[in-house]
């Protein structure tokens, strides 16, 4: 949290304090994919700095939270923590019309925030933490070791199913290894067991959300349209039966199709080759995505100006290494529509508070008098 003002400082005749308080009422909404660590990651720094809590539970999920409702209700003042049931398009609205919010803890879509924040009639008084969308982008340098970029490209774009914010959403692979590198990346994707949940060795299973197999369809769709192809058709790629996506790797995809822009967050692995570096940076720069990136090269010469480009853009940048979050006690950041605030152990305690001040003048020794006891007398400047 920083030691700057935690003792009673003098500052140019002023001797100052400095505490972080409570911001008041949190509302804490969370994704299905990560029900308790997305949502605790927003709740326990909240309640640490004393704020209360409002929480959505997720429609999908949401009875990984009544354990932990039962503990909370066991070792917490009524009122402390309060569950939301229901969908959110009905029952978040009214609540952040009421003004009573003061600080929104979002991880889910960027139009979903946007609608919260603007139901608040004063959101000017809104603080808002929010971890958004990433369309991640995988960058692929002539010079990468291609096994290493496939296999870390395949892990950051299918693990969970490719639901994951972290997820590569976009590959950009140099036109001179483009070929090779899809046939090896075609091998691993179709390399991966599809089933249910419990079956001995499967990593992808059925999709949790009804609309989300229609949309990762009409995705493939307008790609092949407009001249994509499915590199791994024959081996099932882009099949759906019932919930259940095998993995569909889309090849020769350009900014005119959807899936260039769109986050699919489902197992569609997109393939989009460039001639020029020029042309990953004209993608960057029109990219709504601040989340992250992953580049592969071996050489210090090939990575320096995209790191340096990069490094406006996103939060992370992965070298030779697949999009992620840990360790949690790194800061988990992002631009443009990708997040609002930074996530990690002591960023989160920042998120969820603010600064306050105790000020008096130096040579005021009956203040100074004062602020001696208070150290002893008050919750707020108790040692901690």
């Amino acid at each position: 949290m920083g030691e700057e003002y935690r003792e009673w400082t003098d500052v140019s005749g002023t001797t100052v304090r400095v505490r972080r308080g409570p911001l008041g009422v949190m509302l804490g909404l969370a994704p299905f994919n990560y029900p308790l660590n997305e949502m605790y990651a927003m709740l326990i720094p909240s309640l640490l700095m004393g704020n209360t809590a409002v929480l959505k539970l997720p429609a999908i999920g949401g009875l990984a939270h009544v354990l932990t409702a039962h503990a909370f209700m066991k070792v917490l003042p009524p009122g402390t923590i309060n569950f939301v049931t229901g969908p959110g398009r009905v029952t978040m609205g009214p609540i952040m019309e009421t003004g009573l919010v003061d600080v929104l803890g979002f991880i889910g879509g960027a139009k979903a925030a946007d609608a919260l924040v603007k139901a608040h009639p004063n959101p000017h008084r809104l603080k808002v933490f929010a971890q958004l969308e990433g369309k991640n982008l995988g960058i692929v340098m002539p010079d990468a070791d291609l096994d290493v970029a496939v296999a870390q490209c395949v892990l950051g774009a299918t693990s969970y199913n490719g639901q994951r914010c972290t997820a590569i959403k976009l590959i950009m692979v140099h036109e001179s290894v483009a070929d090779t590198f899809a046939q090896k990346l075609v091998a691993a994707v179709s390399a991966l067991k599809v089933g249910l949940p419990w079956e001995d060795g499967v990593t992808i299973t059925p999709l949790p959300e009804e609309k989300k197999p229609a949309y990762l369809e009409d995705l493939i769709a307008d790609a092949l349209a407009k001249g994509g192809t499915i590199a791994n058709a024959d081996a099932g790629g882009g099949q759906l039966r019932g919930a259940l996506f095998t993995p569909a790797v889309l090849d020769k995809v350009t900014p005119q199709m959807r899936i260039f822009h769109e986050e699919q967050f489902g197992p569609v692995v997109p393939i989009s080759r460039f001639s020029d570096v020029a042309e990953v940076v004209e993608a960057l720069k029109h990219s709504w995505n601040g989340q992250q990136a992953a580049l592969f090269t071996s050489s210090a010469e090939s990575a320096a100006p995209l790191v340096d480009t990069l490094s406006t853009i996103v939060g992370r940048v992965n070298l030779n290494l697949q999009c992620g979050r840990s360790p949690d006690s790194v800061p988990f950041s992002g631009r443009r529509s990708s997040a609002m605030g930074t996530m990690s152990v002591t960023e989160a305690l920042k998120a969820f508070s603010v600064e306050t001040v105790i000020a008096y003048a130096s040579k005021d020794s009956t203040s100074s008098q004062v602020a001696a006891g208070l150290d002893s007398q008050t919750a707020f400047l108790a040692p901690v």
